[in-house]
């Protein structure tokens, strides 16, 4: 399984635009993708509503998981960049 960790780079972190962003891009893939914070359950990457749940603020750290590395490396990119500018 590949496995990347990245901070948070929107200003106001994982909020409902990035969210959505980050999921619409997940659901691409047919691999599950599973985003997690240190200490708390993965959630699936392909919902908006679980990526909110993880409550990462900007320059948090949150760790990206999948089979396919193609898809984690695309969603770890995204993480990392400013989604709201």
């Amino acid at each position: 399984m590949a496995k990347r960790t990245v901070t948070v780079g929107s200003k106001v972190g994982l909020h409902a635009r990035p969210a959505a962003l980050i999921a619409e891009a997940a659901g691409e893939y047919d691999d599950e993708i599973l985003l997690s914070v240190a200490g708390d359950d993965p959630v699936d990457a392909s919902s908006a509503m679980m990526i909110m749940t993880l409550g990462a603020d900007c320059g948090t750290e949150v760790t990206v998981e999948s089979d396919n590395e193609e898809a984690v490396a695309q969603i770890a990119d995204m993480i990392s960049a400013d989604l709201d500018a």
